[in-house]
């Protein structure tokens, strides 16, 4: 399946996304660093820009702050692979500073309703909105890399106008503090009254923090294993009338010489 061309249909003929709005939201990850990927595969090779490759192995990559576009464009994504198989996980990585209220909510409520297990990781920042969607993973399957910071703090916003919209616009805003404590509290086990007082002012946690505070259930540092390299093992053998460490690799080359001599002894 060509997952590039399969999900610019999906999401013309499904999501009702132009491909004007498409092309922007690839437009602008082009202009990032984005190297294109070449696969080689049985019977022809494929050029794919890397997003696109990591939605093969079911990986959205969220590293835009969050508006209209990159929302309509991950509720899609979601829509898409959860259609391709609503048996497997969807791995959200983030690194966002947040973004518009609405449009992140129309994300998490995607990730609710899909069937699929939604995986979330923070690489590098989740903060505000990013913050919501990243505690609204699937429990048990939120983490954040070791250096990353989460934040979260009450909504921003602004008005202007006739007084009464103004006041309008503020109730509305209110409403929506009201949800995003609600959503928080909900995902990360703690009580509204303390998301809320935490929340008044910009709230930073480190990544062991944030699985302390309830927002993530996992840290993610990886433990690297010294290789075993077979040209630098060594082992104990008599040598010379005495025991001498060599290395093994010598030592099965000269196994290889000699049992290639005795054939040939015996072949002739």
């Amino acid at each position: 399946m060509n997952y590039q061309e399969e999900f610019q249909k999906f999401a013309n003929k499904k999501q009702g996304i132009s491909s004007l709005t498409l092309h922007k939201y690839q437009s602008v990850y082009a202009n990032y660093i984005s190297p294109t990927i070449i696969e080689e595969r049985q019977m022809n090779v494929a050029s794919m820009d890397v997003f696109s490759r990591l939605m093969m192995d079911r990986i959205i990559f969220l590293g835009l702050p969050v508006d209209d576009y990159v929302a309509n464009i991950v509720q899609a994504q979601l829509l898409f692979l959860d259609s391709v198989d609503p048996h497997k996980d969807i791995q959200i990585y983030f690194n966002t500073p947040g973004g518009a209220v609405h449009a992140g909510l129309a994300i998490y409520d995607t990730m609710q309703w899909i069937n699929s297990d939604v995986a979330t990781i923070c690489t590098g920042m989740a903060a505000s909105m990013g913050a919501v969607l990243l505690t609204a993973g699937t429990k048990g399957k939120r983490s954040a890399l070791f250096h990353s910071r989460i934040m979260i703090h009450q909504p921003m916003g602004g008005a202007q106008g006739q007084a009464t919209d103004m006041e309008i616009t503020l109730k509305e805003i209110l409403k929506l503090k009201t949800e995003l404590y609600r959503i928080i509290s909900q995902h990360s086990g703690q009580p509204i009254e303390k998301v809320e007082k935490d929340s008044d002012r910009d709230y930073w946690m480190r990544a062991d923090e944030a699985k302390e505070y309830g927002m993530i259930d996992e840290v993610l540092v990886r433990q690297k294993q010294k290789r075993n390299n077979w040209a630098q093992q060594w082992i104990n053998v008599p040598f010379a009338g005495e025991r001498r460490n060599i290395p093994i690799c010598l030592l099965q080359a000269f196994q290889v010489i000699f049992v290639m001599h005795a054939l040939n002894r015996l072949i002739r």
